[in-house]
């Protein structure tokens, strides 16, 4: 790892990272209902302002993922942060003083769609390049523990700002993002580049060697992480509008229901990046057992429609993602070297983001159709994954070696797969 300043300082400009991207989405959970009241929308129109911002994050990653492969990180970073907050600013510019508000809230959402596409898998690859061994797992935990503290704070904050004016949100997002780009800018300090990159044609072989050698346990894990997202976002979705209509909760109150659950993925991801190292059998095991109480939680949740309840069953869910999502950072970020890192990370990245672009239409169409199946299709899902984690990843021995810059044999040089 290059010599940094102030290591502490780096760690949090990294981490800023992820929860200004985490924002984007979570913050406006709680204002959904306001905005389809204010600006007379449907359930699907209202919905498509998750869906349209991931969307947009989906189909850019790849992109920036390459360019940073090629140029730097903070090349990428920085102007997207830049990008993310525009958007924000724009959508609320909209929402406050333009006629045809939704029209514009769209595009805005779309910028900030582009600009978070440069944002939380680029610095999964940074600190991949920054930080080796043990000690990557642990900030890799904490990158994903700021994810978590950002789905945490910012139903609070989308629904303070929500008192001033429904559209207050917007108006946050240009602010969080300048703070995180000062971090980045003054205190992320990356390798120069000894090498050339490679032509395009070259990278791309060296791409698809990856995924010929590493794909099925690559793509499973991808799905994995997607899954997670998806189940997140959708349940997030359905309290969201169940706490307004069945209960009259809104405002701050609301928002800290909703931070509930997420708080205890927080808190989990901490713990588990925080122990994990490079012991790839405890990774495959967390993945497991979190997909496991996934699906026992989604299944019980058809039980009990008591608010406390449903909460606490919620939680058991949250934990379970927390066991998994850091687990999957760390194996994903260390399965190839720095050349290629940026567009594997990315790749997932964007796997995450279509999963957060389904959830909420996708649940908003479940909850038309049935509780009980909602929750049950749910819990067919995370099943379907666990089985595919438990016979497609299997560690060879207790632990990874160091990990190299080779093409394909990094950290997983360690892995056996059952489809060899």
């Amino acid at each position: 790892m290059s010599k940094q300043p102030k290591q502490g300082l780096v760690i949090l400009a990294i981490s800023s990272i992820p929860l200004i991207m985490t924002l984007g989405n979570s913050m406006l959970i709680p204002i959904l209902p306001a905005m389809q009241s204010n600006l007379k929308l449907s359930s699907f129109q209202v919905s498509m302002t998750i869906t349209i911002f991931s969307i947009a994050a989906a189909i850019c990653i790849p992109i920036f993922g390459y360019l940073s492969d090629r140029f730097s990180r903070k090349a990428i970073i920085v102007p997207s942060l830049i990008i993310y907050g525009l958007g924000g600013l724009l959508a609320g510019i909209a929402s406050a003083w333009i006629d045809n508000a939704y029209l514009w809230i769209i595009v805005g959402r779309t910028l900030q769609g582009v600009g978070a596409a440069g944002t939380a898998p680029i610095a999964m690859a940074l600190t991949g390049d920054l930080f080796k061994g043990g000690q990557q797992s642990k900030v890799l935990g904490l990158v994903e523990a700021s994810n978590g503290f950002g789905k945490v704070l910012s139903p609070i904050v989308g629904s303070a700002l929500a008192l001033i004016v429904w559209y207050g949100p917007f108006w946050g997002f240009p602010i969080f993002c300048l703070v995180s780009v000062l971090l980045t800018a003054f205190f992320v300090k990356e390798k120069k580049k000894t090498k050339q990159p490679p032509p395009f044609g070259k990278y791309v072989r060296g791409l698809f060697s990856v995924f010929k050698t590493e794909g099925k346990w690559l793509l499973t894990t991808y799905l994995a992480g997607a899954t997670c997202l998806f189940t997140l976002f959708g349940v997030l979705f359905y309290i969201s509008d169940v706490l307004e209509t069945e209960y009259n909760i809104d405002g701050i109150l609301k928002g800290c229901i909703l931070a509930i659950p997420l708080l205890f993925l927080m808190s989990t991801s901490f713990t588990t990046g925080s122990k994990i190292g490079k012991n790839l059998k405890v990774m495959k095991k967390l993945i497991i057992v979190g997909l496991l109480i996934m699906t026992l939680s989604f299944v019980s949740l058809v039980f009990f429609e008591r608010l406390i309840l449903f909460i606490g069953i919620l939680i058991l869910s949250s934990i379970g993602t927390g066991l998994v999502l850091p687990c999957l950072n760390s194996l994903i970020t260390g399965s190839v070297g720095a050349a290629r890192r940026g567009v594997v990370t990315s790749l997932y990245g964007s796997v995450r983001f279509l999963g957060v672009a389904a959830g909420p239409p996708v649940y908003g169409w479940l909850m038309s159709w049935s509780r009980t199946g909602m929750f049950l299709s749910t819990a067919g899902l995370t099943l379907f994954v666990f089985l595919l984690c438990l016979l497609l990843i299997k560690p060879e021995n207790n632990t990874a070696g160091n990990e190299s810059d080779s093409q394909t044999n990094t950290l997983f040089t360690k892995l056996q797969l059952t489809s060899e």
